[in-house]
């Protein structure tokens, strides 16, 4: 993959989350897909559904990309996450490390400042 494909697999991932269109979230995985954050593995189209299903439905998160460094089939991204959080909004950096394998992601390792955990 060029770097200018893996950025933009990128931002056609968080294009579909903060759209809250999961069909078009998945279409971006590979079938044995690894997401990673802080404690959390989800492992699997079935699980990353599942998983995001669930934080679209009850975070209504959204992405800004800050910053997006691409080479090869490897992304590094600097975020900032705008979710909602026991009825009140709440904003986190975070920073996340993908990569992909025919233009999908075939793993993500992602870090929020302070915790993984929203809280």
């Amino acid at each position: 993959m060029t770097d200018d494909q893996t950025s933009a697999a990128v931002r056609e991932h968080v294009e579909a989350f903060n759209d809250g269109d999961l069909e078009r979230l998945m279409a971006g995985f590979a079938e044995d897909a690894l997401w990673i954050t802080g404690e959390t593995v989800v492992r699997g189209l079935g699980e990353l559904r599942s998983f995001f299903g669930g934080a679209i439905d009850g975070l209504r998160p959204n992405l800004a990309v800050e910053n997006l460094v691409a080479q090869d089939c490897r992304a590094a991204c600097q975020m900032t996450e705008t979710l909602l959080f026991e009825q009140e909004q709440r904003s986190y950096s975070i920073a996340a490390f993908f990569r992909l394998r025919d233009g999908l992601i075939t793993s993500a390792k992602v870090y929020r400042e302070g915790s993984a955990k929203v809280a």
